[in-house]
């Protein structure tokens, strides 16, 4: 299905229920998400910690 019969579908589904037709909703990450993304940004940043460019490098790491 391509992008135009998508969209032609759901305005169709949406003037025939007089809505949008799914729930919209926000889903918060709870707290333990939240405190391991931070975490990750935490190490992203930081320069002691080694990255990587190439997989080949990452995985004779991992094997040593």
């Amino acid at each position: 299905m391509n992008l135009t019969t998508a969209f032609n579908i759901f305005v169709r589904q949406s003037l025939r229920e007089g809505r949008i037709p799914f729930e919209i909703s926000l889903n918060q990450p709870n707290s333990e998400t939240i405190a391991d993304m931070l975490e990750a940004e935490r190490i992203a940043k930081d320069p002691a910690v080694k990255g990587y460019t190439d997989l080949d490098e990452l995985f004779t790491d991992l094997k040593a």
